[in-house]
């Protein structure tokens, strides 16, 4: 059985799912954290099926330009949230308004 785009957008789609979830219902900082990649990793598969149906390397190259700004992004966010529980003593993101004391 080979594997065709349509199985690349089936499981870029429920992993996509499973990251709006994640960041819809999850209260916790770290759990929308893990959602956003989740997201960013399913439209990352969705590029690669796309480029391995097309032929080229287009696709592959966004893909590599998304790994690269998720890495980005989750140092950031992750600074973000260290200083949240420094400040606050738990990383609630309905509580976490501003990092003001």
């Amino acid at each position: 059985m080979s594997v065709g785009l349509y199985h690349y957008l089936y499981l870029g789609a429920a992993l996509f799912v499973i990251g709006a979830i994640g960041v819809v219902t999850r209260r916790n900082a770290i759990g929308v954290l893990i959602g956003v990649e989740l997201m960013l990793n399913a439209a990352n598969i969705n590029l690669v099926g796309f480029s391995r149906s097309g032929g080229g390397l287009d696709g592959q190259v966004f893909a590599i330009f998304v790994i690269v700004l998720a890495a980005a992004e989750a140092a950031v966010a992750l600074a973000i949230v260290l200083q949240l529980f420094d400040k606050r003593r738990d990383v609630d993101v309905d509580r976490a308004s501003t990092l003001r004391g």
